[in-house]
């Protein structure tokens, strides 16, 4: 049932780290930053980076996080091994290159079935452009079709999920916003293949991630979910539902209901602003259990089916509040 398993972003927890770790010199170092996080009340799993969180024992960084306590839920990969991947990575000019970043992220692939991972997510964004004229558009598209393909295919078996995002650190990303995501999905025509919402992404795309996230249910599938919170205008990590609570709790409404069963993963970056990450993950659970007890009060209302068949705000949102306060008296 959809609520029942939290994963976070692991390099959250070097926040502070001095104070954390009395006479620590450099930075944590990734068996410190798991354990720490496994300090997390409710926190089940923890997505890792490649290749910067794995190194050459996939294997045994997958049992070092069990033996904490926690589950890695999958891998997300970072194309910054090579400076040359600033121009792209599945796009890039070079044919080299884009060879380079395919063959990494097979090699991120083989890592996450060496450590009991299900999914690796993509999120290129190194793949688009930054002038007019840059680029020719329809060759970029079909260099980013055939890399994606490429490694969908390499194991059927681990699930590949596309992470959309308008920019940064391109001025303009190729895959941008979830219809562009979905036309390029619909292209490669892989049955391991899905999408990743990020919240903050969404927002600053211009979308409303409950019509987002309907869409992809409607023509592909829902295989990771990123929360946290933002202005719209960039991708601020703030804590989940701390700027925007009405537009989470409609997003989990509609991935509750279109049968979403993954881990519910906070992109968030409390170390950006200093705060003690651990108990800003455990105020994020906190939240969603409770903006989720509000979704079951919502399930099977009538109520609320009659009042959004004839569109009608006023009392749709009624509902959706009594419902969210019974949440809060309920979690």
């Amino acid at each position: 049932m959809l609520g029942h398993r939290f994963a976070t972003r692991i390099n959250s927890f070097g926040s502070n780290a001095a104070a954390y770790w009395p006479g620590l010199t450099g930075k944590p170092s990734l068996a410190q930053m798991v354990a720490r996080a496994a300090t997390v009340e409710g926190l089940t799993e923890l997505d890792l980076n490649y290749p910067d969180h794995v190194g050459a024992d996939a294997h045994q960084v997958g049992q070092m996080v069990r033996d904490n306590g926690l589950s890695v839920s999958g891998l997300a990969m970072r194309y910054y091994t090579n400076p040359a991947f600033k121009m792209g990575a599945f796009t890039n000019p070079d044919a080299a290159v884009r060879r380079e970043a395919i063959d990494l992220t097979k090699r991120g692939i083989d890592a996450a079935h060496a450590m009991g991972a299900p999914m690796m997510t993509l999120w290129l964004g190194q793949d688009g452009y930054d002038y007019a004229f840059q680029c020719d558009y329809t060759a970029l598209w079909e260099a980013e079709i055939a890399g994606i393909a490429e490694v969908c295919a390499h194991n059927p078996d681990c699930l590949i999920s596309i992470e959309y995002k308008p920019n940064e650190p391109r001025s303009y990303s190729l895959l941008n916003d979830a219809s562009t995501t979905l036309l390029a999905i619909a292209e490669v025509g892989a049955a391991n293949l899905g999408v990743t919402i990020d919240f903050a992404h969404s927002l600053y795309a211009d979308e409303q991630p409950a019509f987002a996230a309907a869409l992809i249910a409607r023509k592909s599938r829902l295989l990771g979910l990123h929360l946290n919170d933002g202005y719209a205008k960039r991708d601020d990590g703030l804590m989940v539902a701390s700027v925007h609570e009405f537009a989470t709790l409609e997003l989990l409404r509609e991935v509750h209901r279109a049968g979403f069963d993954g881990a519910i993963y906070f992109d968030t970056f409390p170390d950006a602003s200093g705060l003690d990450p651990v108990a800003e993950c455990a105020a994020n659970i906190r939240t969603v259990r409770r903006l989720l007890a509000g979704v079951h009060a919502m399930a099977g209302d009538n109520r609320l089916t009659h009042a959004q068949s004839a569109q009608d705000p006023i009392i749709a949102q009624e509902i959706a509040r009594l419902a969210a306060a019974k949440g809060a008296l309920a979690a």
